[in-house]
């Protein structure tokens, strides 16, 4: 099987901006809980975006890996990049409004997901201006066509910040999703009534495998769209710029 250099350009890019994401995913959760009254996640070293203090083996190293890497090496995978990272520590207790500040810290997590897309879509907004090589960069980006021959600095931020947006638009909505132990699951569980909570707890056990079965049909419902909104946007200011 033939891997071109941009191929690997591609995979390593993916790679970091996933293990960034996920750590400013999980110090956003542990973030706002330490504003909210709960210093668990705090007192742990959580509040950082050092990927070393976030890690879990499985769902930001190996799986993510054999997501990126696999179809390089003739394995057959691929779809929407996500991955998770190590669970922060929360106490709810600590929380003068328990249900409240619960789901505020809940949704912290998705939230600085949508929060980057933001600025990655700024970011390349900011390229469409600064001349025709922005532009070029920007359309090539989003077609993944990069030409590593003429490769610029300008062309390694088109291709950083669209795949920014493709990552953390996958983490935004896969952590959505309302099935334990990801973010959507928490926050439905919040909203059950008391007698039903019994019956949700035990459902969560099988919480990783609907993860696994529901989470591909989740995520090309919410990402078709997106992709195509993000695009017409860009084709907007492509327009203007």
């Amino acid at each position: 099987m033939h891997v071109s250099s941009l191929d690997v350009v591609i995979a390593v890019f993916e790679f970091v901006i996933l293990l960034f994401s996920l750590s400013v995913h999980e110090c956003a959760h542990a973030w706002t809980a330490h504003r909210l009254g709960d210093q668990t996640a705090f007192q742990q070293g959580r509040v950082t975006l050092n990927p070393i203090h976030h890690i879990d083996v499985l769902g930001t190293l190996v799986f993510p890996a054999l997501m990126i890497f696999g179809p390089l090496l003739g394995l057959g995978l691929g779809g929407f990049l996500v991955g998770w990272a190590k669970p922060t520590p929360v106490i709810t207790r600590n929380f003068r409004h328990i249900r409240r500040d619960d789901n505020l810290t809940t949704l912290a997590g998705p939230l600085s997901n949508l929060l980057l897309v933001a600025l990655a879509f700024l970011l390349l907004v900011v390229l469409t201006f600064i001349g025709s090589e922005g532009r070029v960069a920007v359309v090539a980006a989003a077609n993944m066509q990069v030409l590593l021959e003429g490769a610029s600095g300008i062309q390694a931020l088109a291709l950083l910040g669209y795949l920014a947006i493709q990552v953390n638009l996958a983490l935004l909505f896969f952590n959505l999703l309302p099935v334990p132990p990801l973010d959507g699951g928490h926050l439905l569980r919040n909203l059950l009534p008391y007698n039903a909570l019994s019956a949700y707890d035990q459902f969560s056990r099988f919480g990783f495998f609907l993860v696994l079965f529901l989470g591909g049909f989740w995520l090309r419902f919410f990402m078709v769209p997106s992709n195509r909104l993000i695009d017409s946007a860009l084709s907007l200011f492509l327009h203007i710029g």
